[in-house]
């Protein structure tokens, strides 16, 4: 019992869901390697066996990148679509705006200052950075590998800057444009959020006309006219993006059957 609560909480730490077709009981050995574990470096050892059983366990996640012009629902549909597949998660950028009305730290964003954030930047740890509106935005590498690795299809909402970042390190993520049906049902969206002034909906119109420009150099296009076939489109293309033949194969056991002969 010991054994088995010491890894539990190995999981838990590294921020690992209790899937249900994962079978732990399979690494009994495993166990009497972390109860053996009783050094300084417990925590370190114990962190990289797990990691390592999760590489040659489970297939490593998707990554979806999603961007959109600000008011043309991009939160919203990500956010149903993670209501409707527990396998999709958001990964939590950080930033140096403020805090919006009911935003939580950790949650919405990760909000640090200008000091941190330029310090993470000298230490490498962002995958994409940007500067937009005049506040920086970035997408932790750690954050992402680790989701990933743990078989989880992580979406990153980016701008399209980042989005291109991200392309050039990382071809293989799948990118996603939400449009909104015109710009006069964008300005009136804008307007209707209450939290802008009109100064500043002006100014997010004209960066809204240079972000649909980029659209097209999207893997695929989703226009939100109506709320609920967005998500339906959108969670279409999460789907088919996890049955294509080269995200197959990284699955454990049907990497095993199609090369069952070898």
């Amino acid at each position: 019992m010991r054994l088995v609560t010491i890894f539990a909480l190995t999981m838990e730490r590294l921020g690992i869901p209790r899937w249900p077709r994962y079978n732990w009981k399979t690494h009994t050995l495993t166990l009497m390697r972390l109860n053996s574990f009783r050094s300084a470096k417990t925590e370190d050892k114990a962190n990289s066996l797990v990691r390592r059983i999760l590489k040659n366990t489970m297939h490593t996640g998707n990554l979806f990148l999603v961007s959109a012009p600000s008011g043309a629902g991009k939160t919203s549909i990500v956010n149903a679509a993670l209501t409707a597949d527990e396998q999709l998660v958001v990964s939590v950028s950080h930033t140096t705006r403020p805090a919006r009305g009911g935003e939580v730290d950790g949650k919405n964003y990760h909000f640090v200052s200008d000091e941190m954030f330029s310090q993470m930047i000298e230490n490498a740890e962002f995958l994409e950075q940007a500067n937009v509106f005049d506040n920086r935005y970035g997408t932790s590498k750690a954050e992402v590998a680790n989701k990933r690795d743990q078989g989880r299809d992580v979406i990153l909402e980016i701008d399209w800057q980042g989005a291109q970042q991200v392309r050039e390190t990382m071809p293989q993520a799948i990118s996603i444009f939400i449009l909104p049906p015109s710009v006069d049902a964008l300005a009136a969206r804008l307007t209707s959020r209450g939290e802008d002034t009109r100064e500043s909906i002006e100014k997010r119109l004209g960066e809204a006309k240079l972000d649909i420009s980029q659209a097209e150099h999207f893997d695929y296009l989703v226009v939100n006219e109506d709320f609920d076939q967005a998500v339906q489109d959108f969670i279409a293309i999460v789907r088919a993006a996890r049955l294509q033949t080269k995200v197959q194969v990284r699955h454990p056991s049907i990497k095993r059957l199609v090369h069952a002969d070898e």
